[in-house]
């Protein structure tokens, strides 16, 4: 459903590490006096001018609002067709924001990985946003949209080849180099910090389909990969993966949403690639030792505060040349109905979780704003939202290669 309003895209949060990111590539790529029209939105206008000159220039439109303030949030979504949001953690400075989107039908779009956030935005306001057309859509960055694009890529091809059925998918990280971001950190902690609060949002963590709608959380996938194993499709040892928590679920509910597209027994988990023979298994066991701490340290406790002094503080991240370096590749072993095997990849140009997010994020905007989507609508996941369209963007624009090995 398109909209006529002031903006296409509203970025909130321009000014913390990740929005002036996104800001800047828009800028970039689109421009300021285009067919797109964009601003950039924030509680401080100093600091939105600040970075304004150095990303973009002074044509870019700066608005002023607060996370805490309903009134400012909603005459922000009353200018914007889309609102693109790099303010987390999302459970703290998110809700009322997605309040107000429902409220004025403007679509939204977000790089929350917070499962728990997620299943209360599901849960308050998927049929009122299905019911006056408008699309919330999380998860948008690396987590999860290489791993729901990928899978929606494979199972589009296979459905066009109509010659086989795609009943096991296994993700796993052949290679990866980027940076974590201090917000990244705070999600993870403020995640960390409810499920010790709240025994019922454990249970939403741990379930793996935590995410689907009422009624259908039941299927064949079991947990998320705790330890190091030996893996038979990739003849590999593998470890947990950190992002599969989210990303193993948006997948999950891709499929529900879309009536079981990929069957009702269709199963799909994620893990990283350590190597092959002791040198992987030690590798493998070497690398989920800071995993386990991050996960494990208690809040408050003398771990946590260790742990808090090493990694980034909120508003700070890798830099420049990090980012533009870094790289990751995704290899998706594919088993079909028939016992037959083949191999995907996802490959980015850039790091996961600042280059390429930004990127991906952006082009998500771009795409709810201008591109003609079907009408489904709801808190959706990104191939349910825009399928094709967002495949497309994401290939010629964010710098993704989605193909078989």
């Amino acid at each position: 459903m398109k909209k006529t309003r002031e903006f296409d895209i509203i970025i909130w949060g321009a000014s913390g590490f990740t929005g002036r990111l996104v800001a800047n590539y828009l800028f970039n790529k689109y421009g300021i006096n285009g067919d797109l029209k964009w601003a950039m939105a924030g509680r401080n206008l100093d600091k939105l001018k600040l970075i304004r000159s150095e990303v973009a220039n002074e044509n870019v439109p700066l608005i002023v609002a607060d996370s805490n303030d309903e009134v400012s949030l909603n005459d922000l979504t009353k200018r914007a067709s889309v609102i693109c949001t790099t303010v987390g953690p999302y459970a703290k400075y998110g809700s009322k924001l997605v309040d107000a989107c429902v409220e004025n039908k403007t679509h939204y779009c977000d790089l929350a990985g917070e499962v728990q956030w997620i299943r209360k935005i599901i849960d308050k306001h998927h049929e009122s946003a299905k019911s006056n057309g408008t699309k919330i859509v999380n998860c948008c960055g690396f987590d999860s949209i290489p791993s729901d694009m990928g899978v929606y890529f494979i199972q589009n091809d296979v459905r066009n080849k109509n010659i086989k059925i795609a009943k096991h998918i296994e993700m796993r990280v052949a290679g990866v180099s980027g940076g974590i971001s201090g917000g990244t950190y705070e999600s993870l902690s403020h995640v960390n910090e409810e499920a010790h609060k709240d025994k019922n949002i454990f249970k939403v963590l741990i379930n793996p389909y935590g995410l689907n709608p009422g009624g259908e959380q039941e299927g064949l996938d079991k947990y998320d990969l705790r330890s190091v194993v030996f893996d038979k499709s990739s003849k590999n040892w593998i470890g947990p993966f950190i992002m599969a928590a989210i990303n193993t679920k948006i997948v999950r509910r891709s499929n529900a949403l879309n009536g079981y597209s990929y069957g009702k027994d269709f199963k799909y988990d994620e893990a990283t690639l350590c190597g092959k023979g002791l040198f992987g298994r030690i590798k493998g066991i070497i690398s989920t030792i800071p995993l386990a701490i991050i996960m494990s340290a208690k809040p408050g406790s003398f771990v946590k505060k260790i742990v808090d002094k090493i990694l980034p503080k909120a508003g700070e991240g890798p830099d420049k040349n990090k980012r533009e370096n870094g790289f990751y590749n995704l290899r998706f072993y594919i088993t079909y109905d028939d016992g037959s095997k083949d191999v995907a990849k996802v490959i980015g140009d850039m790091d996961p979780g600042y280059g390429s997010t930004s990127k991906m994020l952006g082009e998500t905007a771009v795409c709810l704003a201008k591109d003609q989507l079907s009408d489904v609508s709801g808190v959706l996941t990104p191939s349910v939202a825009m399928g094709d369209k967002l495949l497309i963007r994401l290939k010629n624009n964010a710098g993704l290669t989605f193909s078989f090995k």
